[in-house]
């Protein structure tokens, strides 16, 4: 007698719990999850690039680390897009990562941006101005341009240039107290 189990005949074997994907099958590495957010990032970073040199212009800020925090949205939006759900796509993602993308670099610049409020007028002639001068045009056509007076330049420039100083908070001295 033989100890082996009988064969039964009448269906196949079943495969075992091992998926292969298609990449696995070529020996290649397995596929991220994040591949299809990711894929969204990379394609629209020119549109980030975008966002971040208008904030750029606007603030005075050095653009690449505008377009570094307009990627870190992006890459936020793309990890909470939905592409699955009703009436969305790869092309409505623009719009979906706009609050996003805006978000980050507002955030950044509220927290490393003006110590005062500056009224936005102000900080704009002041960034006009500040392209006007390191383009090589003299003060008084630069002035002229934006059709303010060299008292009110003045008044800009030091308003503009109150920052923010992080101060690190110190215990209290009883003796001061």
């Amino acid at each position: 007698m033989s100890t082996t189990p009988p064969v039964h005949r009448s269906r196949p074997r079943q495969a075992t719990a091992r998926v292969t994907t298609p990449c696995r099958a070529r020996g290649l590495r397995p596929r991220s999850p994040h591949a299809a957010a990711d894929a969204l990032v990379v394609e629209h970073l020119p549109f980030a690039a975008k966002v971040a040199a208008n904030y750029a212009r606007r603030t005075g800020h050095p653009r690449e680390d505008l377009e570094q925090l307009a990627a870190i949205g992006l890459i936020k939006a793309s990890r909470r897009y939905d592409m699955h759900r009703p009436g969305r796509s790869p092309n409505h993602f623009i719009a979906y990562a706009r609050p996003y993308v805006n978000g980050e670099i507002t955030h950044y610049l509220r927290d490393k941006g003006f110590a005062l409020t500056v009224p936005g007028r102000w900080r704009e002639l002041h960034a006009r101005g500040q392209k006007l001068l390191r383009e090589g045009q003299s003060l008084e056509l630069m002035l002229q341009r934006l059709g303010i007076t060299p008292e009110r330049w003045r008044e800009i420039v030091q308003a503009c240039s109150v920052r923010v100083v992080a101060m690190a908070v110190r215990e209290a001295d009883p003796e001061l107290e």
